[in-house]
């Protein structure tokens, strides 16, 4: 057995370090024994130099803790403080509310917010006001009941959520609560927030798909949301044209809905009609109307194109269309409209501009009498160029392909030279109308030539 001192140890790496772990004894062991006894005397002289190291105790916020830290109080306090120092300025409530959104949060309290500014207070559930809590005098339910007024509070709520943008959601939410609780208000209570909601939704701060709230169950059979309607519609409408609403209705799918304002035992079109007609808002009547005539429209289309797929003569299906005019009470025009659009989905089109035209020919010849049966009248003609115009622009492949569907169309007696040259000097649509109306030129050329020339005949033969 042999002794050194660690720094005497033969080629260590360690020979001139000054730290001494005294004698190490040397066994002829083998070499990786070794090695692993050096590795351990050096992991010892680590852990005696620890680095400090920070101490201290960590606790975690439970649930529960932050629930019972809720409390509206203080804050509904500095807000209705505020409105009654601001008193009916509204000018001065936008800036309070402004400017109160720094120190407030308005994040955590977003609906005892638009409860203060909406009716004074905090709201209880079916929308009676929380007796043991404070409340203000200047609030959108104790001003005048007047379109001014309530599109200058309009302004307030639309500056505020432009300030404050994460209270967008929070605003939706609130007014669909309050939708829900008009049975708990009053009558003239009901009538602003109609007249704000439909200023609110024709300057884009709400969606339509609030109006949701009106087909509850309790407020239909009470014969509230029909009435709250009207309101809000006439309110809209006076902003906006009835088109602008009906896009917004239509974006949402409210438009198809709007029947269940009333009981089951009412949903009739004869009974929406009258009700809305009575109330002086005709133009929601007509929507409706639309609308109803839209899915029959659809459900037509559908079932024709069904008859086609499945090889029903021309005959039977010119007899079928005929009679749902009668029994719908649909026009010609919108049929023609119809059997356009079906004969054209009844075909897989080719993907290539050079062969799709010969193709089309082909196609709409052979369907040519389902066109002719209905376009009968001079408008119906017209109708349908105006279809063919809009089916050519709307897919690339048949934009060098419309003048000859209208010279087949022409030749097959479907429409007649008045109609082209009616659709060409003034009824085309503004759809691809310079590059159609370049391909019609010869042609239409061609019909007044022909047209001179027959009426310079009539004069010779009278002579």
């Amino acid at each position: 057995m042999t002794t050194h001192l660690f720094h005497d140890w033969p080629d260590s790496p360690h020979r001139n370090d000054h730290v001494c772990f005294g004698f190490i004894l040397t066994f002829s062991v083998p070499i990786m024994a070794t090695n692993l006894f050096l590795e351990r005397c050096l992991f010892m002289s680590n852990q005696k130099q620890q680095k400090p190291t920070l101490t201290g105790q960590r606790f975690k916020t439970r649930k529960r803790d932050e629930k019972e830290r809720f409390d509206p109080t203080q804050f509904q306090e500095s807000i209705v403080q505020g409105l009654n120092q601001t008193g009916t300025d509204l000018e001065a409530v936008a800036k309070f509310l402004d400017s109160s959104g720094a120190k407030l949060d308005y994040r955590r309290y977003a609906e005892t917010l638009f409860d203060i500014l909406v009716a004074g207070g905090m709201l209880a559930p079916g929308g009676a006001l929380s007796d043991d809590m404070t409340r203000t005098h200047f609030c959108l339910f104790t001003a005048p009941e007047d379109v001014k007024t309530m599109k200058a509070y309009a302004q307030v709520f639309n500056k505020l959520i432009r300030r404050y943008k994460y209270l967008e959601k929070g605003f939706e939410e609130e007014i669909k609560k309050l939708l829900l609780f008009l049975k708990g208000f009053s009558e003239s209570e009901r009538n602003k927030l109609a007249m704000l909601t439909g200023i609110l939704l024709a300057n884009g701060n709400l969606s339509a798909l609030i109006l949701s709230s009106l087909f509850n169950e309790n407020l239909v059979k009470e014969g509230l949301s029909p009435a709250f309607a009207v309101m809000l519609f006439k309110s809209w409408i006076s902003e906006k044209d009835i088109n602008s609403v009906a896009a917004s209705l239509r974006k949402v799918g409210i438009d198809s809905r709007l029947m269940e304002l009333f009981p089951v035992n009412k949903r009739s079109s004869d009974y929406f009609s009258k009700y809305f007609t009575d109330a002086g808002l005709k133009e929601l009547s007509d929507l409706a109307h639309n609308q109803r005539s839209l899915g029959t429209r659809k459900e037509l289309q559908k079932e024709i194109q069904e008859q086609m797929s499945q090889g029903i003569s021309f005959k039977e299906i010119i007899a079928y269309g005929r009679e749902e005019i009668k029994k719908s009470s649909i026009s010609e025009q919108k049929m023609i409209g119809i059997m356009w659009t079906s004969v054209m989905s009844s075909v897989e089109w080719n993907k290539k501009e050079e062969l799709v035209t010969e193709q089309a020919i082909k196609h709409l010849k052979q369907h040519s009498p389902l066109l002719k049966a209905f376009t009968t009248q001079g408008l119906s003609e017209l109708t349908l160029l105006l279809r063919v115009q809009e089916y050519c622009y709307d897919n690339i492949h048949f934009m060098k392909t419309f003048q000859k569907i209208v010279l087949l169309l022409y030749k097959v007696n479907v429409v007649s030279e008045e109609a082209v040259l009616k659709w060409y000097t003034e009824a085309h649509l503004a759809k691809g109308k310079s590059v159609f109306l370049e391909q019609m030129k010869k042609f239409v050329e061609w019909l007044k030539n022909a047209e001179e020339e027959s009426e310079s005949e009539e004069e010779t033969d009278e002579d």
